[in-house]
């Protein structure tokens, strides 16, 4: 194999292919990246439940296929100047040649590595950045227990063109909707997609316009309010980089249960304003104790410690519709919700202080992103 590349364009291949790599590889081959050089270069990685494919428009001098330790190799590239690099291979040697550096590493047996999943046909697809923005809104109230593996997921439901993504991990739940465009009418499915899989992808995507989805599971035709379709693939392609991961199974909780329809009390308060008062009350908090929150009619006040302990207190402006409330939540968790919001003001609406409050942007009647929180019970 020889061939010059861009140091830049290879940078960026060499990273996303690495994105795939195990952390502790069942076998040595998994750790490598696999570099196929032909009428275009091709860098991929799997471990069997992931995999990643990127796509550089390149001739080689002389095609071939090889495998080298990735993590070595991305560490590597990223230290390079911006110049050419050249990448050549002689017997079980691979040298990267840049500038005046060169380095030599060996090869691994690429004929042992395994044959990487097909792309499913493509299901849709979604604006690149809305769908990044729609991932991290959701991202952050997935699990991160996997003893409890559904709930390290993002529950994707399908409806024709309208996309619901939905996380919780028992303390909090984030819905997001949007609008997407499915290449056949009538689709209905839903599907359980490792989280923290899809909240690297859609970030890794936005230099293209468009995402294209790929979906390959059983239940494709139906879907339904509990379990998902599973035992199938899920991929992602945009921009010359391509993904796929295996789908979670196991029931999901009916979370639509946890969406309140009435509320007896609204307040409005400005986002920014109001995190920053949370994160300084929450300096005297200590780990998983509740800050406490009692709204009235213009303000409200946050309050955090009791007894001996170091206690804060601070009041800020807000519009309040209803009776005087008293309610605590975990800090980071409310703090994840403000910052989850689009908006300029953080709207947060209540049906009592011991149900779950809902965070979305000013004024919206129907939003399309709704932030459901737990309140702390036994914070007095």
């Amino acid at each position: 194999m020889k061939l010059q590349v861009e140091r830049d364009p290879l940078a960026e291949a060499v990273a996303w292919a690495a994105r795939a790599l195990p952390v502790r590889p069942t076998a040595p081959v998994l750790a490598g990246i696999r570099i196929q050089a032909g009428s275009e270069l091709t860098l991929s990685t799997f471990d069997y439940e992931v995999s990643a494919r990127a796509i550089i428009a390149v001739a080689a001098d002389e095609p071939g296929t090889v495998l080298v330790s990735g993590r070595l190799l991305a560490e590597i590239v990223r230290s390079l100047p911006a110049k050419p690099v050249d990448l050549s291979t002689d017997g079980a040697r691979m040298t990267v040649r840049c500038g005046s550096a060169t380095f030599t590493l060996m090869l691994l047996p690429a004929e042992e590595y395994p044959t990487l999943p097909g792309m499913p046909d493509v299901t849709g697809t979604v604006g690149a950045d809305t769908f990044a923005s729609a991932i991290s809104q959701v991202a952050i109230a997935a699990g991160r227990d996997d003893t409890l593996p559904a709930l390290t997921g993002i529950r994707v439901e399908i409806a024709e063109d309208m996309l619901t993504l939905v996380a919780t991990d028992r303390y909090r739940l984030a819905v997001r909707e949007l609008r997407w465009n499915p290449v056949a009418p009538g689709l209905n499915t839903t599907v359980l997609v490792p989280a923290k899989v899809l909240g690297d992808t859609a970030r890794a995507l936005t230099s293209g316009a468009e995402v294209a989805v790929a979906l390959a599971a059983e239940g494709m035709g139906g879907g339904s309010s509990g379990s998902a379709a599973s035992d199938g693939i899920i991929g992602f392609e945009g921009a010359g980089r391509r993904t796929t991961t295996r789908l979670l199974s196991g029931e999901y909780p009916k979370y639509q249960t946890l969406l309140p329809s009435e509320f007896s009390a609204v307040a409005e308060l400005p986002a920014g304003q109001f995190s920053d008062a949370v994160k300084r009350v929450a300096l005297v908090a200590e780990r998983n104790t509740p800050i406490r929150l009692t709204f009235n009619p213009g303000e409200v006040l946050l309050e955090a410690g009791t007894g001996d302990e170091a206690q804060a207190t601070e009041a800020i402006e807000a519009s309040f519709e209803g009776e005087q409330l008293q309610i605590a939540f975990n800090p980071q968790y409310l703090l994840d919700g403000i910052g989850a919001v689009d908006s300029d003001v953080a709207r947060i609406s209540f049906t009592t202080a011991t149900r779950p409050a809902v965070i979305t942007g000013k004024g919206e009647a129907q939003p399309d992103y709704r932030y459901v929180l737990m309140p702390i019970r036994s914070a007095g």
